[in-house]
C-alpha cells in the first residue's frame, strides 16, 4: 500500500511539474501587462480579462486569423501526404525484391545523419527556382518526404504476415494491389502514429516557413507569434494569448492520438 501511495504521489508531482507551464501560459493570457510584469505573484488572474484574445484577432499588424488558417492547411496537407509516401516507400524497401534495395535503404539512413543546416540553403535555392517563395506549396513541399518515417514503415512491413500477401497474389494482385488492399488497411496504427507526429511537426515548424513565407499573407501561426516579441516592443499578454490558441490543436491531437503514437513506434521496432 505504501509503495502504491509513493508511486501515485510521484506521478502526481511529475504531472504537476509537466502542467505548470500550461498553467502559467493560461494565467498570463488572462492578465494585463501590469499584472504579468508585477513582482507580486498571483495564482489567479484577478481581475481577469479576455481582451487579449479579442485583440489577437483584431490587431491589423498581426494576421493571426490567416496565420492559423495557413498553419492548419499546411499541417492537414503535409500529414496525410507525407505519411502515405513514407508508407509506400517503406513497403517497397521491405517487400519488393529489386537490385540495390540494401543500398537504397543505407542511403535513406545516411540522409538522417546530414544536419538540416547543410541542406537548408540548397533546398531554398531549388524552391526559389521553382517559384515557391511566398507560396504555401513552397512551405509544404520539402516536408512531404520524411526519411525517419520511411524507416519506421519499412521496419513495420518487415514484420507484416507473408500469408496475407500470398493470399492476395493468389487473387491476382500485384505489388500495388497488395499494398493498397491488404497492407495499407492493416497499418492503421502506424498511419495514425506517423500522421499525428507529422501534423505536430508541421504545425510547430518555424525556420523554413519564416524564410519561404516572407509575405504576411503566407505567415504561419509560429511566425505571427514571433511578432509579439521584437527588439522595440514586447507584448507579453498577447504573446501568451496567442500561445494558448496555438497550443490547443496540438493538445487535442495528442489526447486523441497518444495511444497510436506509442503503439506505432513500439510496433515498428526499428530492427532489420
Amino acid at each position: 500500500m505504501a509503495r502504491v501511495l509513493v508511486r501515485y504521489l510521484g506521478l502526481g508531482a511529475l504531472s504537476a511539474l509537466f502542467l505548470l507551464p500550461f498553467y502559467v501560459m493560461l494565467r498570463n493570457s488572462l492578465m494585463t501587462t501590469r499584472q504579468v510584469t508585477s513582482p507580486d505573484w498571483q495564482w489567479l488572474p484577478l481581475p481577469f480579462t479576455f481582451d487579449n484574445f479579442t485583440e489577437l484577432f483584431t490587431d491589423p499588424s498581426v494576421p493571426m486569423g490567416s496565420a492559423l488558417a495557413n498553419s492548419l492547411l499546411i499541417a492537414v496537407v503535409t500529414a496525410p501526404v507525407s505519411t502515405l509516401l513514407a508508407a509506400m516507400a517503406g513497403y517497397a524497401l521491405a517487400r519488393i525484391q529489386v537490385p540495390g534495395r540494401g543500398f537504397i535503404t543505407a542511403f535513406v539512413v545516411a540522409t538522417l545523419m546530414i544536419p538540416g543546416s547543410v541542406t537548408f540553403v540548397p533546398t531554398f535555392v531549388v524552391v526559389d527556382a521553382l517559384g515557391g517563395v511566398n507560396t504555401r506549396w513552397g512551405i509544404i513541399a520539402p516536408g512531404l518526404f520524411n526519411a525517419f518515417a520511411v524507416l519506421l514503415f519499412r521496419s513495420f512491413y518487415l514484420r507484416f504476415p507473408t500469408e496475407i500477401e500470398e493470399a492476395g497474389r493468389l487473387d491476382g494482385l500485384g505489388h500495388l494491389g497488395v499494398f493498397r488492399r491488404l497492407a495499407l488497411p492493416n497499418s492503421t496504427t502506424m498511419i495514425a502514429s506517423m500522421g499525428a507526429l507529422s501534423f505536430i511537426d508541421s504545425w510547430n515548424a518555424f525556420l523554413w516557413p519564416l524564410v519561404i513565407g516572407q509575405d504576411p499573407s503566407t505567415w504561419t501561426v509560429q511566425i505571427a507569434l514571433s511578432t509579439f516579441l521584437t527588439a522595440q516592443t514586447i507584448n507579453l499578454p498577447g504573446l501568451f494569448a496567442g500561445a494558448v490558441i496555438t497550443v490547443l490543436p496540438l493538445v487535442v491531437m495528442f489526447v486523441v492520438a497518444q495511444r497510436y503514437i506509442v503503439q506505432g513506434i513500439t510496433m515498428s521496432g526499428l530492427k532489420d
